[in-house]
């Protein structure tokens, strides 16, 4: 059985949090496509082009992943892609509540598994979200963006 799992997100940017749910799934499933969303209602600090353009050169060595953009619904992805699951990370129960929802539609739409990895603890605080913030205010976030 070949699995093929698709990491869906804005990545804006990639964080170690989602580096270490990439390695963590390669020890689940045979591939991963990492599918950097593209929304129109979100304003990134980086072109998806981009975005896609720096995770690729992270997995340049490892070609177990592949990496492109989308702007349709995840479910649409992994169909093209012929993914039979849809990998996510979890950072806290306020998570669960939305990947739940979201994986109950993903499965009743397309039949497609949700898988659902807990956040390493020592990267449960980490979010693009966060990072954007303080890059706002010139501060140092290296230490939370994958080397």
């Amino acid at each position: 059985m070949h699995s093929i799992a698709i990491f869906p997100g804005s990545f804006d940017p990639f964080t170690v949090g989602h580096a270490d749910i990439v390695a963590r799934g390669l020890g689940m499933f045979e591939r991963i496509v990492i599918g950097v969303g593209v929304n129109e209602h979100k304003r990134p600090l980086q072109t998806a082009d981009s975005r896609v353009e720096s995770i690729a050169r992270l997995y340049a060595g490892e070609p177990r992943v592949k990496v492109v953009a989308y702007s349709d619904l995840t479910i649409d992805l992994a169909r093209r892609e012929g993914a039979d699951f849809i990998l996510r990370g979890l950072r806290s129960v306020k998570d669960f509540e939305y990947e739940r929802d979201i994986a109950v539609m993903n499965k009743t739409l397309s039949g497609v598994e949700t898988v659902l990895l807990f956040t390493d603890p020592q990267y449960s605080a980490v979010s693009s979200s966060v990072v954007r913030e303080l890059l706002a205010f010139g501060k140092d976030v290296s230490e939370f963006l994958p080397h």
